[in-house]
């Protein structure tokens, strides 16, 4: 082909190149035009939804109802802009006066509003925890050795021959750890719909009642799947103490006090190398009675803190107050008195495990909760009691 035939083929060829890249670009606009509009009017749709949420809030429990919403509240409104009686009509309202204090008479009209938290009852959880000696642990148990021997000694001359003396016993506290457990339930609409978090607040109950369990145990707890409670040991008047027991000191009279000697005896129960770091605990009402008592120049014994969060102070030693303690009654050892960290031993896994399980019981979420935590006494001759007897 000639080189005038190339350049005539190649000018024909040219505006159909034109033609169809013209129409690739038309239509290209028009697909980029349809696609913006469909983006716009996404966003439109996404920020409608957000103002509804934003308006409403999550979930709307019992607040008041949006315009629009309740029929009732609707005919309410229409009435007080209008002051027609037909606003009303179907409300049965019509020549009554309206009041909050009946229902029927407009009370259901004021919609309630709910709390956005939950309130428990306060409830006590002072724990020998506080002042015990608490130990973590990865096993099963935990063992305290003790040596509550005597070792023997004697006085020995330059040629004399050393005779054989006593040696110290040593003797094993085992303390089991058992396990607290939890099994509460909601159902996941609750869950999903409520206005507070009912998850947060399930964990801080479950944590809450486990506290208030291992307290309890800690001073009554018989040691039967549960921790040994240190006034469930065997009491024995101190004179006559021997270890394996909690030795006591008598009121001086049943149920009650004869005086305050019997506190001052009671410290001096404790020995010496124990005194430095003891404790007085009691429950409220005993501490109310402990209170009242002076001394023989009409000094009151009890002393507050002087700071806040400091404890009070009975015969200048720290009180701790724990609901466990058994009232005053005949026979009671309702004060104790020692060095708990050195007197007991809580002995424990840290973590408090919470399984969520959601399929075990459909349509409600179960909330499996577990603690390992075991104690007792680990120095029978670091904890005193005062015995409400004569004797």
């Amino acid at each position: 082909m000639s080189t005038a035939e190339t350049k005539a083929r190649a000018g024909q060829e040219l505006p159909d190149f034109k033609e169809a890249m013209a129409g690739f670009l038309s239509d290209f606009r028009t697909f980029q035009a349809d696609v913006k509009n469909r983006i716009h009017k996404q966003e439109e749709r996404l920020t409608m939804l957000d103002r509804k949420t934003m308006i409403a809030g999550r979930p709307a429990l019992a607040t008041q109802t949006e315009a629009g919403g309740a029929p009732h509240q609707k005919a309410f409104e229409a009435y007080l802009r209008s002051g027609d009686d037909d606003a009303l009509r179907g409300l049965e309202l019509e020549g009554k006066a309206l009041s909050t204090a009946v229902a029927a008479d407009g009370g259901y009209l004021v919609d309630p509003e709910t709390s956005e938290t939950i309130k428990s009852v306060l409830m006590s959880n002072a724990s020998i925890r506080s002042i015990a000696n608490v130990v973590s642990v990865e096993a099963t148990s935990f063992d305290v050795l003790m040596d509550h021997g005597e070792l023997g000694s004697g006085w020995a001359t330059e040629t004399g021959s050393s005779i054989e003396t006593d040696t110290p016993q040593i003797e094993r506290i085992t303390i089991p750890l058992h396990e607290l457990s939890a099994l509460p339930k909601a159902s996941q609409r609750l869950l999903d719909d409520s206005a507070f978090d009912i998850d947060g607040w399930l964990a801080g109950r479950i944590a809450d009642k486990f506290a208030r369990a291992e307290a309890a145990a800690f001073v009554n707890g018989d040691g039967v799947d549960k921790p040994t409670g240190f006034l469930t040991h065997p009491t024995v008047d101190n004179d006559s103490w021997s270890w394996g027991n909690i030795g006591y000191v008598a009121s001086g009279a049943d149920g009650g006090f004869s005086g305050a000697d019997c506190l001052i005896d009671l410290v001096y129960s404790l020995g010496a190398e124990y005194r430095a770091g003891a404790t007085f605990v009691m429950n409220s009402k005993t501490a109310g009675t402990v209170r009242k008592l002076k001394d023989g120049d009409g000094r009151f014994l009890w002393s507050d803190g002087l700071s806040a969060g400091e404890p009070a102070r009975l015969l200048g030693y720290p009180v701790m107050i724990a609901e466990d303690m058994p009232d005053i009654a005949t026979g009671s050892a309702s004060i104790a008195f020692g060095d708990f960290s050195a007197g007991y031993t809580v002995a424990e896994r840290p973590d408090l495990r919470v399984l969520r399980d959601p399929f075990s019981a459909k349509p409600h979420v179960l909330f499996y909760a577990t603690k390992r935590v075991g104690g007792d006494v680990s120095d029978f001759a670091a904890i005193k009691v005062l015995k409400f007897s004569a004797s």
